[in-house]
């Protein structure tokens, strides 16, 4: 393990390494830093997708978002892609979360029990 002083130095760039992770301190090509990190989020999850429908914080401007799909991003990012064309909408991934503009609450409940997936409505 080591010491307060190594863990606080940050040390960001070898000359013999090149790019170091600031987390394991290993090159940049070695790190495994975001794979276990995916595998926790994968390892959390209760294998029930929720869809809510929110507008707090986005000035009145109603978004839908889809949590805890058991998908890894590379996937996650395509059904993404899918969702939005089948809705006809805009939407972005924020942290494992799918956000789609508008309340498509019913379209994608549909569209992801049709792609097995346990689906909850969840919130109001």
């Amino acid at each position: 393990m080591p010491s307060l002083q190594d863990q606080l130095r940050g040390l960001v760039y070898s000359t013999d390494e090149g790019q170091l992770c600031p987390n394991c301190r290993q090159p940049t090509d070695a790190c495994e830093c975001a794979e276990r990190a995916e595998q926790d989020r994968l390892a959390s999850l209760d294998g029930v997708v929720r869809i809510r429908r929110q507008t707090s914080g986005r000035k009145g401007k109603g978004v839908t978002t889809i949590e805890g799909v058991p998908l890894p991003h590379d996937e996650l990012k395509a059904l993404a892609k899918t969702l939005k064309k089948r809705c006809g909408v805009g939407g972005a991934i924020k942290d494992g979360v799918i956000e789609m503009q508008g309340d498509q609450r019913d379209t994608l409940k549909q569209e992801l029990a049709n792609r097995g997936f346990t689906v909850k409505l969840a919130g109001g």
